[in-house]
């Protein structure tokens, strides 16, 4: 079932070049404030060695924020450091120039920015450092690659270019050799070496590959397609327009597909007819047996069985836009986020359209809503897994939540339309030099 894909090749057309060339100058003049990453000062004698940090992706702008949290201690309260603010766009002039001889390739750069962008460029999707600390491994949606970032120097120090028009969600692999990264277009999954940008591996997908995560002892690989949410045909009955949508368990080690499961035929099974099959952010459960994972449209998540196969639950959260029409969803997202603490008892969710996060009991599924800001995004665990951090992609901020107070307990502004927020390392003498 691996198949191997390569993305299509540059065919030039004279009539694109005086419109990819005023692009060019739009584009450079919006990011050419963007500084570069500071080189650590020579022979400053520090010792080597990693420590913990946030990634924040600001997508719109190009940027990645790279932050210290501090939980809260006693009566001291937790807070958030920016250590630095990352260019992760340092080759643009190199990518626009490329597309003065392709045409096709700056058909999809605008219509990224116009069906799925919001008007604006994505230039900061999914983000993970090494284990090293000495690289920041980036998606790049609308330049269709996915680039290794030295922190020392801000210079990019390998680049894949994914199959199609359009790089999404990766996933990283415990041991952080390995990074899954999702071909919008391509309708495939690229398996990376985080040293290299080689690829190693590949499996097929359905339309749109969105999610990747892979499980504790990464042996499994859980991912799925979203289908074609820029489409205006959003109501049920015109479900089936959207192309092929799967959640899918992979083999780390093969990339043989062990699973493909259709969840809209799952929900409607269970007694939940006219549901997306299009599965968004997941949460596993310590055990992994359990999947709560998020589709298009609905308000709340849904609770599924791995060993069994099936549904078990579904939760519906609060709709505060009742009378906003499904066409005038985000990418179709009603809620775009979740993730479980690590007690396993309670999960945070990002309530999209309705400007609240939301801390919801696992057992009895009873929640309290914080609407905290604009347009959540994304949820990711603390280290700690006491704390949950999630983007305000309206507010250009990031909260962290207590599970066990269910409150704010830090906050900080970011860069321009905050998206995904991953923790990883980076190494200390370059934190000094910062």
């Amino acid at each position: 079932m691996e198949r191997r894909v390569h993305g299509s090749r540059p065919r030039g057309r004279r009539a694109a070049v005086a419109v990819v060339a005023l692009l060019a100058g739009l584009v450079l003049a919006a990011h050419g404030s963007i500084a570069p990453a500071k080189k650590p000062a020579v022979g400053t004698g520090l010792k080597s060695s990693t420590q913990r940090a946030v990634f924040v992706g600001n997508n719109w702008e190009g940027t990645a924020d790279v932050l210290r949290f501090r939980p809260p201690s006693g009566s001291k309260p937790g807070g958030f450091t920016r250590i630095a603010r990352l260019n992760i766009i340092p080759d643009i002039n190199e990518r626009m120039a490329e597309m003065l001889t392709d045409p096709e390739r700056l058909g999809y750069f605008l219509a990224i920015r116009a069906l799925i962008g919001e008007g604006n460029d994505q230039f900061v999707d999914d983000m993970y450092s090494t284990n090293d600390g000495r690289l920041l491994i980036v998606s790049r949606p609308s330049l269709a690659d996915v680039v290794a970032i030295s922190f020392e120097t801000g210079q990019i120090v390998w680049r894949f270019r994914v199959a199609g028009q359009r790089s999404d969600h990766m996933g990283l692999s415990p041991d952080g050799t390995r990074v899954a990264v999702s071909a919008s277009t391509g309708n495939v999954v690229h398996i990376l070496d985080t040293a290299t940008g080689q690829e190693v591996g590949t499996f097929e997908s359905g339309d749109s590959p969105h999610e990747n995560a892979y499980s504790r002892d990464g042996s499994r690989i859980f991912h799925a397609s979203i289908g074609l949410v820029y489409t205006p045909l959003d109501q049920p009955l015109l479900d089936s327009t959207k192309g092929e949508r799967y959640f899918q368990v992979v083999d780390a080690q093969t990339n043989e597909i062990l699973k493909r499961i259709d969840m809209g035929q799952k929900l409607a099974e269970a007694g939940y007819p006219n549901m997306s099959s299009a599965v968004r952010p997941m949460a596993l459960s310590p055990d992994e047996r359990f999947v709560y994972f998020q589709v298009s449209f609905f308000h709340g998540f849904v609770e599924y069985d791995l060993i069994e196969d099936r549904v078990m639950r579904v939760a519906e959260l609060p709709n505060l836009i009742p009378d906003t029409p499904r066409e005038a969803y985000l990418l179709d997202s009603a809620h775009h986020g979740i993730a479980m603490n690590g007690a396993g008892t309670k999960l945070c969710v990002a309530g999209t359209m309705s400007d609240y996060a939301a801390i919801v009991d696992r057992q009895s599924f009873s929640h309290r809503l914080l609407p905290l800001g604009e347009k959540p995004y994304w949820v990711t665990d603390s280290d700690d897994g006491e704390h949950c951090f999630i983007s305000w992609s309206g507010s250009d901020a990031v909260s962290a939540l207590s599970y066990a107070k269910e409150t704010e307990v830090a906050r900080i502004d970011v860069g321009d339309h905050p998206q995904r927020i991953r923790t990883g390392n980076v190494r200390t003498d370059w934190v000094n030099s910062q």
